[in-house]
């Protein structure tokens, strides 16, 4: 592997100051990971003066990739009037009008700082309406790191229990028990034992949680059958439906929730709405996002946040999402799609047994023939996720791009079909360079093609 001594220099400075070197997981990376000196559009240069280009778009968040102009232009001239106060401003009323035309469910919008702390919000408000404690959620399904939003995410077949009862299974060392005890897990997309397990659980439940494609669960959308029989189950036991659309509020205009017949009572936000800046948003029922209005006789829900809705981050939010109108959606997903295909062209090609899933500008690749309809399906075992790894540092120092490290890509609006004829050869390139690996270990489970 070719050297970055830069990179490496700066590396051995951070691990004697931040545990691991790195302030997120996300970006470590053996033997050590690599630091940006620039980034514009689509391509993102390191420090060593390797140029890359991006799929991953810091975690699904950049939808205009870096620097747009645009939103530089905005903040730069809001930054000269300052970054936060103890005053409110316009940029929040802004920002909440532009999401508020998107989806009828946004009748409130509450701004935070991150997608965890929107989660977090939305379970707390939940629960002060509702006036029940606990929370459902689907194993494998990703919602930030508050400890309730946490659990059974990292679910493995050691510890995830049998699939008509899951067992609520912690993430960090330490979790409390009473923790784990308030939050019920069901299988994503099976309505006959979702709703088994739901209904032993119903008078305690105060909210269902469901991400309508969990990145982390396989990248797959919820059936229209599933949503809907949650939602009609929630109706008749006094329990809110709540979705977390950090990521996927990308998939359509008004979100992945635009395709469905039955709108969630509330709604996480976070990633693009921040313009690439550090946000989160809780929106929802009037009646529901009650429980945090300061006018009320009784505040059931105190909440604020030093740097929630800075003019900063609400300036650029807006500025991108005007520029993530409807046309710039479908032509987005519209070049998602032909990626696809042009992968999926690439499988064939290199004969693997390689699938993918996704919606709207997002997708993931799954080492398997079928697409998997579950997490415990989706699941990477140790020796799966070290031939997904090869693949990633091939790419990443072979062919000069970036991916989120499950397989997945989260397309910008500054990428082009020249970008994503580069990603279809270099996967055709990849596929055949860990060819020989996949044939071994796939030889060990079934005959290989």
């Amino acid at each position: 592997m070719k050297s970055y001594p830069k990179s490496e220099a700066l590396y051995q400075k951070a691990i004697e100051l931040i545990p691991g070197g790195v302030s997120r997981n996300t970006v470590f990376h053996k033997p050590h990971p690599h630091y940006v000196a620039e980034a514009k559009g689509c391509y993102v240069k390191d420090v060593d003066g390797v140029q890359r280009i991006d799929f991953a778009n810091n975690m699904a968040s950049l939808i205009h990739g870096h620097a747009h102009p645009a939103i530089v232009e905005a903040v730069i001239e809001q930054l000269q009037k300052g970054t936060a106060y103890t005053l409110a401003t316009e940029a929040e009323i802004r920002l909440a009008e532009e999401l508020h035309k998107r989806a009828p469910g946004f009748e409130k919008i509450r701004f935070v700082n991150s997608g965890t702390e929107a989660v977090m919000a939305m379970i707390k408000a939940s629960r002060a309406f509702t006036g029940k404690p606990k929370i459902a959620k689907a194993e494998g399904a990703y919602h930030g790191t508050y400890d309730f939003a946490e659990v059974s995410q990292t679910a493995n077949p050691f510890n995830w229990g049998d699939i008509s009862s899951p067992n609520s299974v912690p993430v960090a060392e330490g979790t409390p028990q009473e923790v784990l005890d308030g939050v019920i897990i069901f299988p994503y997309n099976d309505i006959e034992r979702t709703l088994a397990i739901l209904d032993n659980h119903a008078d305690e439940i105060a909210c269902i949680i469901l991400d309508p494609v969990p990145h982390r669960v396989g990248l797959l959308e919820g059936t229209h059958e599933f949503i809907e029989a949650l939602y009609d189950w929630t109706r008749r036991n006094n329990t809110l439906l709540v979705f977390d659309e950090v990521v996927t509020f990308r998939v359509n205009y008004g979100g992945a929730q635009e395709k469905y017949r039955v709108k969630p009572d509330l709604t996480a936000l976070g990633k693009i709405i921040g313009g690439g800046f550090p946000v989160g948003a809780l929106a929802g029922r009037s009646e529901i996002m009650e429980v945090l209005d300061p006018w009320q006789p009784k505040l059931r829900f105190p909440h604020s946040g030093t740097f929630s809705a800075n003019p900063i981050t609400m300036t650029a939010g807006r500025v991108a999402m005007e520029l993530f109108d409807q046309q710039a959606v479908d032509d987005l997903n519209n070049l998602t799609k032909k990626a696809i295909f042009q992968i999926e062209n690439a499988i064939r090609l290199a004969d693997v047994p390689i699938s993918i899933t996704g919606a709207g500008s997002m997708f993931r690749l799954h080492f398997r023939q079928v697409p998997p309809q579950t997490y415990r399906e989706a699941y990477q075992r140790p020796a799966v996720y070290a031939v997904i790894n090869e693949l990633l540092d091939y790419l990443f120092y072979k062919e000069k791009l970036i991916m989120i490290n499950t397989c997945a890509c989260m397309f910008s609006t500054a990428l082009t079909q020249k970008e994503v004829d580069h990603l279809s050869q270099a996967m055709l390139n990849g596929f055949r360079h860990i060819r020989p690996r996949l044939e071994e270990l796939y030889n060990q489970i079934v005959s290989f093609p």
